[in-house]
C-alpha cells in the first residue's frame, strides 16, 4: 500500500512539474513572438524609444508625451553651426523670412524667423559643430526654395563610418535622391525620382539612417526607401565633402531653413 502512494505522489509531482514546464514555454515562445512582430517598446527608467519596423516612435513617459527631439535651432542665432567655405558662396544669416519674401508670398511670414542662404556662384551652407550619431538617428527640418532653379536643400549626413546627401531639386529644380550609392549620384541611382516644388512654401524633412536602411520622407510621403547594407555610400566627389558630418546646403539658390532637430534610436 505504502508503494502504491508513493508511486502515486511521484506521478502527480510529474504531472505539476511537466505542465510547468510547458506554461514556461508558452510564455518564453510568446515573447518570442512580440519581438519577430515589430512591437514598439521602451526601455524601462529611460525616455529611449525602442524601434521594431514602426514609424512611430512616440511613447508615453509618465503623465507626459515624449519623443526625444533635440533641437538644433534656437530660431535666433547660428550657435552650433558655422557657415561652411564654399567657393563663391552667399550670404548666411538668421533673419526675419518676410524681409528676404516678397509680394504675396510674405504673408504670414512677418515675424518668423529662420536661417536663410542666399545664392551663391556654387553652393551655400551651413556645418554643425557639435557632436552628432552616425548611426540609429532620425533628423527632421524645414526647409523653402526662395529664389533659385536648383536644389533647396542637400542634407549631408552620417551612415556609420562615411556620408551621404539627401538631395531635394536638383538638376535644374525637380531631381530627389541620394548622392550617392555606389558611385552613382542622385540623378543616376535607383533613388532618383522627380518632383515639383514651389517657391515660397515650406517643405518637412524626414530622414532615418539605420544599421539597414537610409529613408527619408517629404511632408507625409516616403521618397527613400533603400538597403544600405553591401553597398557603397558616399558623397558625390566635391565641395559638398566641406558638409560632413552634418551640414545643409544649396546650389545656386536662395532657400531657408527652421526647426532642425534629431533624435537617437535605440533598437
Amino acid at each position: 500500500m505504502f508503494m502504491v502512494k508513493a508511486n502515486r505522489v511521484i506521478s502527480n509531482f510529474n504531472t505539476i512539474f511537466l505542465r510547468g514546464l510547458f506554461l514556461v514555454a508558452c510564455v518564453f515562445l510568446n515573447s518570442v513572438l512580440s519581438v519577430l512582430n515589430g512591437d514598439v517598446s521602451t526601455n524601462a527608467g529611460t525616455n529611449k524609444v525602442i524601434l521594431s519596423g514602426s514609424d512611430s516612435v512616440s511613447k508615453k513617459t509618465g503623465d507626459n508625451m515624449s519623443d526625444d527631439w533635440v533641437s538644433m535651432f534656437d530660431g535666433k542665432t547660428l550657435k552650433g553651426w558655422k557657415v561652411v567655405e564654399y567657393a563663391g558662396h552667399g550670404d548666411v544669416e538668421v533673419t526675419n523670412l518676410a524681409s528676404v519674401l516678397s509680394g504675396e508670398a510674405r504673408k504670414g511670414h512677418e515675424n518668423e524667423f529662420a536661417i536663410v542662404v542666399g545664392m551663391g556662384d556654387m553652393l551655400t551652407g551651413i556645418v554643425w559643430t557639435n557632436d552628432i550619431p552616425r548611426i540609429d538617428y532620425e533628423v527632421e527640418l524645414k526647409a523653402m526654395r526662395i529664389d533659385g532653379s536648383d536644389f533647396f536643400c542637400g542634407l549631408t549626413v552620417p551612415v556609420n563610418e562615411t556620408n551621404c546627401s539627401l538631395i531635394l531639386g536638383g538638376w535644374g529644380g525637380g531631381v530627389v535622391g541620394i548622392s550617392s550609392i555606389d558611385g552613382y549620384d542622385a540623378s543616376e541611382n535607383e533613388t532618383s525620382r522627380y518632383m515639383s516644388f514651389k517657391s515660397g512654401r515650406w517643405y518637412v524633412i524626414r530622414m532615418r539612417v539605420t544599421k539597414e536602411k537610409i529613408e527619408a520622407w517629404l511632408d507625409d510621403e516616403k521618397i527613400i526607401d533603400v538597403k544600405h547594407k553591401g553597398r557603397r555610400i558616399s558623397l558625390r566627389p566635391g565641395d559638398i565633402e566641406k558638409s560632413v558630418p552634418f551640414g545643409i546646403a544649396s546650389y545656386q539658390t536662395t532657400a531657408a531653413y527652421k526647426d532642425i532637430k534629431i533624435r537617437t534610436l535605440v533598437r
